[in-house]
């Protein structure tokens, strides 16, 4: 997990270093945590945050989406699934969740901003890929 060295307060009121994730990654990490636990509990599917794991995830929208169902009906697990390939990212790239107005980013640290719950969306259209996106984000932080 990437974690940036913030300074916190102590109760006597001196600064002391402590890790930990920017506030805006709270929402993504737990919206990526339960597609992990859907994907293991309802597909029998385990994805262990590896870049790998997202050719898993493409194939698992690109079954939803065969199946034509109305885009409300899949909405969160779409948000879940993408927002699984942004902790990929997190981890891969040392990249950073980003948020502004309810949206979620990853930021790299060459300073892009990628927006993998959208590309979940856009892989649920016919037009996208969460693999290709975080090959994409991974190799522009190196």
């Amino acid at each position: 997990m990437t974690s940036g060295l913030t300074s916190g307060v102590t109760t006597s009121g001196t600064a002391s270093p402590q890790q930990t994730r920017p506030s805006a990654a709270a929402k993504p990490v737990r919206w990526a945590a339960d597609a992990v636990a859907t994907m293991r509990e309802g597909a029998r599917l385990r994805l262990d945050y590896s870049a790998q794991s997202l050719w898993r995830v493409d194939r698992v929208i690109d079954g939803i989406r065969r199946e034509r169902p109305p885009y409300a009906a899949v909405e969160t697990a779409l948000r879940g699934l993408g927002a699984y390939a942004g902790e990929v990212i997190v981890r891969q790239a040392g990249g950073e969740w980003w948020t502004t107005g309810g949206d979620h980013w990853v930021r790299t640290p060459d300073g892009r901003l990628w927006d993998p719950i959208d590309e979940a969306r856009r892989c649920f259209a016919g037009d996208g890929s969460l693999r290709l996106l975080c090959r994409d984000a991974t190799a522009a932080s190196l």
